[in-house]
């Protein structure tokens, strides 16, 4: 079992880590402090006793060496986006990667290395320039980091696969301080750990991606009425199943932003809608289009053309740092009749904030085995996120309630795990069903790599436990 008691932290103990320290440090009362500690989900209110803002991977391997020597809770924080605030800890030592935001491309090989507190609209500014671009998320605030260490699901899914098919390899830094880069030719058991496994096996500070030639593409929100719901999804269900795989498009239920681009007849209506993204030939966009254009008819087809990082950045204005956010999730094989009429019960979103989303899990991401990386919901056909969203936190217990009612009527007909990079702490049963039979093989390497558990403040994956006798046994 591993021991969670905080010791106390000596103040000369800080400063003689401040003697090896080229970042910052920071602690309580310290005037960086409450800047530092915030992340982006404004419900985590968590109070570390010391936050190492690395300048560097010397300043990563100080910080760990710190951290075990004095047996703190360890948090590492990429981008803060985390929506249970595990880049975050009381009582801790937070490290945190947000000044390592350097990004090096390179055109011939189609490869990006990216250094650990990047987030994705760095990503996108570096890769764009060169017409190139790497799976992500939705929201270009995202840390590079967090999403792909969880998996990477996003708008070039379906014709480039997740974040992690594309990750080439890592630099990180290991629970004893040594320096380690991953890939397919070596440390082959860290690099298959570190594509779905979290924050788990160390702090990787630097991520090489393969690239691909998407410059300009074609996408956008088509919405209609909430009534129409039952006809869209089940339209959308077989649409998608077939569409050629340069075509992704995520479902959603939504309140329409109060503003442009948005008619004004639109505005703060509930609705539902598919968010496109198109990124195959030009040519060829309106033959792709035309039955969703027909379909419905649609209130909006607002599809155009764009530079795909004005896509990936689309949300950003809306979906600020500093709203309240409470998440449930889960991967779904089979969008049936039964399920469509549960989530008509919750398709009126509470709030302008609040979503449930279907992201396409297939093309490209189902070409990959079950077992090739932990990430092992390979056959399912959708990633479902539920997030009551609000920027007032007198609406918490409002905007939970109904994201809780709203999972526990859907999850019957989920496959039952979820995605870890969109759950909150739930508990180690639900850490072993997302990973399924992938478990035992990442506790493996976590005995390996990290047997006391340093990095537990994650999805946690428990280190196996090896006897006297040279027998497998499991913590209690």
């Amino acid at each position: 079992m591993t021991d969670t008691t905080l010791p106390t932290l000596e103040k000369s103990a800080v400063e003689e880590f401040r003697t090896e320290f080229r970042g910052e440090l920071i602690e309580p009362g310290d005037e960086a402090y409450e800047e530092a500690r915030t992340v982006y989900n404004a419900m985590i209110d968590k109070k570390p006793a010391l936050i190492a803002r690395c300048a560097d991977t010397a300043d990563v391997i100080a910080a760990v060496n710190f951290d075990r020597e004095h047996g703190l809770a360890l948090a590492v924080r990429g981008g803060g986006h985390n929506g249970a605030g595990l880049g975050m800890c009381d009582d801790g030592l937070v490290i945190d990667l947000s000044r390592m935001r350097g990004i090096r491309v390179d055109p011939a090989s189609r490869t990006v290395r990216v250094e650990g507190g990047a987030t994705w609209g760095d990503v996108d500014h570096a890769t764009h320039a060169f017409g190139l671009a790497t799976p992500s998320g939705i929201i270009s605030t995202t840390g590079v980091g967090g999403l792909t260490l969880g998996g990477g699901l996003g708008h070039l899914t379906r014709k480039c696969g997740l974040s992690i098919d594309n990750l080439l390899s890592v630099d990180m830094v290991l629970a004893d301080g040594s320096f380690a880069t991953a890939s397919a030719d070596e440390n082959e058991d860290l690099f298959w750990a570190v594509r779905g496994g979290g924050g788990n096996f160390g702090v990787v500070t630097s991520f090489e991606f393969r690239l691909h030639p998407i410059h300009t593409i074609i996408g956008g929100p088509t919405l209609w009425d909430l009534d129409q719901a039952p006809e869209v999804m089940r339209w959308y269900r077989d649409f998608i199943a077939d569409a050629p795989e340069d075509l992704n498009g995520f479902f959603a239920f939504l309140t329409v932003p109060p503003g442009p681009p948005f008619p004004e007849e639109l505005h703060m209506k509930k609705m539902c809608g598919v968010v496109w993204c198109y990124a195959g030939p030009g040519e060829k966009a309106d033959e792709v289009f035309a039955p969703v254009r027909e379909f419905g008819p649609p209130a909006l087809h607002g599809v155009q053309a764009m530079p795909y990082p004005v896509l990936q950045s689309a949300f950003d204005g809306l979906y600020t740092p500093g709203l309240q956010w409470y998440w449930r999730a889960d991967f779904i094989t089979e969008l049936s009749d039964e399920a469509i009429e549960r989530h008509m019960e919750y398709a009126e979103v509470p709030t302008l904030h609040s979503l449930m989303h279907l992201y396409p899990i297939d093309g490209a991401a189902h070409r990959v085995g079950k077992t090739d990386t932990p990430w092992s919901y390979r056959e399912a056909r959708w990633g479902m996120v539920i997030a009551g969203v609000d920027p007032d936190p007198a609406n918490n217990e409002r905007v939970m309630a109904w994201a809780r009612d709203y999972w526990g009527a859907i999850h019957p007909h989920s496959s039952g795990g979820a995605y870890v990079n969109m759950m909150m702490e739930e508990g180690q049963d639900r850490v072993k069903a997302s990973y399924r039979d992938n478990y035992e093989r990442l506790a493996e390497v976590k005995r390996r790599h990290d047997p006391a558990n340093l990095f537990r403040v994650n999805q946690n994956i428990e280190p196996r436990e090896v006897n006297a006798r040279g027998s497998e046994t499991r913590p209690e």
